[in-house]
């Protein structure tokens, strides 16, 4: 079955020995995925890194067999759109490692082995996590007062995804329409339209907030947790009014505030965009911060 990317999951590109390689790490599976084509081609010294595949499947009928396990298509985001691309997880990358003869196949398994248990540490130390983004962000070239709103954004959209999961909501679908209320009420867009006003497509949405609106959004979100957390909701229905509740609060926060500066609050401005602009020689990968939004936004 092909699998999407979502922007709840984070496609980055890392290195070995200074070699570029694509990488999903998928939530739902807790694993990371690495680009067969990019592997390939750092082993192999490939020019056809298809060809080559071709010609080692034929080489050895037992990887030929067991290639539609190994193998799992995801559609990921390229220069010139969305492509599907072929990636294997950790154990699927160590059986096509073994039948590629390269010097640096074994520091390349260490390779891969630390990039796992790196963020499996993360996992367990959320601090890890969030000092990863901390670098990430200013890598990108935001600024420190814009890195600080996005990492608190991340802390209260957290304990919210873990409220709703706690509460009986379900990931993707659940999350998703929670999260159009939430924005609707005190934006007056849902996700795709809020995506749609700052030209974005792929990109993450909190990514490309300005500071005004991720403080309200955080206002909406922190309110929703507490009062999921006070009164409990059951059904779908009564997490929606929860929602509706908490964005009201940041609707009333917003009106307050473009009432007193005179400054709309929602705005089509895209920070990476304004960032690039800023920084042409500044180049834009698709790191994604640790984050449960996408679907669940």
């Amino acid at each position: 079955m092909l699998k999407y990317v979502v922007m709840s999951d984070i496609e980055k590109i890392q290195l070995f020995e200074d070699q570029k390689v694509r990488t999903i790490w998928i939530e739902s599976e807790e694993k990371w995925y690495f680009s067969i084509k990019d592997v390939v081609l750092i082993l192999a010294d490939a020019k056809d890194p298809k060809d080559y595949l071709s010609k080692m499947r034929r080489r050895e009928p037992e990887l030929a067999k067991g290639w539609g396990q190994i193998v799992h298509p995801l559609v990921v985001r390229t220069p010139g759109g969305p492509q599907k691309e072929n990636f294997a997880n950790l154990e699927g990358m160590f059986r096509i490692i073994q039948s590629i003869p390269s010097k640096k196949a074994e520091p390349f398994k260490r390779w891969l082995a630390q990039v796992g248990a790196e963020r499996i540490h993360q996992m367990q130390d959320p601090e890890l996590g969030i000092q990863q983004s901390l670098q990430d962000y200013k890598r990108l070239g935001y600024s420190d007062n814009w890195i600080n709103q996005r990492l608190k954004s991340i802390e209260i959209r957290k304990d919210l995804t873990d409220q709703w999961k706690a509460h009986g909501v379900e990931e993707g679908t659940g999350y998703a329409t929670l999260t159009d209320i939430i924005y609707y009420t005190w934006a007056g867009l849902t996700a795709r339209e809020y995506k749609h006003l700052k030209g974005l497509k792929q990109e993450n949405l909190r990514d490309n907030m300005t500071n005004e609106e991720l403080v309200m959004n955080m206002l909406a979100e922190l309110t929703t947790s507490n009062i999921t957390k006070e009164e409990h909701p059951e059904t779908m229905s009564e997490h929606a009014r929860v929602a509706e509740r908490g964005g009201s609060v940041a609707k009333v926060a917003k009106e307050a505030f473009e009432k007193q500066t005179g400054k709309k609050v929602v705005s089509p401005l895209s920070m990476k965009r304004y960032i690039a602009s800023q920084q042409p020689e500044l180049e834009l990968g698709t790191d994604e911060a640790t984050d449960t939004e996408g679907q669940k936004e």
